[in-house]
């Protein structure tokens, strides 16, 4: 097995607002340091003088995103596109590992895939 954690349908669809959030403010931390500000901000940044951030949306940005990703991955959830919002919950079926597959922007997880299958191999769930 290559998680340590594995989710019940249930768990997932539990978590699927805390998860939501945390993809929300990865997407609005995208959005600051890919914006012409934050691409000329990070482009600014000198290691020879001590690598100080230039401005304070720039640094909180750069938190932003490394915590939220890093919450996600604590929690043994598998983080595919930020963007998109393509998220991964390590599952078991027919005793087999899998992954339950969700876009936040979708209101259910109702798709599943097999741990090398991709967004491509998603299946839906029977209920």
């Amino acid at each position: 097995m290559r998680h340590a954690r594995h989710y019940t349908l249930e768990e997932a669809r539990d978590l699927r607002g805390w998860v939501g959030e945390l993809v929300e403010l990865a997407r609005g931390a995208i959005a600051v340091l890919s914006s012409a500000e934050g691409r000329a901000a990070l482009a600014a940044l000198d290691v020879a003088s001590g690598g100080a951030w230039p401005g304070r949306p720039i640094a909180q940005a750069t938190l932003d995103l490394q915590r939220t990703i890093a919450e996600l991955q604590a929690a043994d959830i598998v983080v595919r596109d930020v963007i998109r919002g393509l998220v991964d919950f390590p599952a078991v079926r027919d005793g087999e590992e899998v992954y339950l597959c969700w876009l936040v922007d979708e209101p259910e997880i109702e798709h599943w895939h097999e741990l090398d299958a991709g967004f491509a191999g998603r299946r839906r769930l029977t209920r």
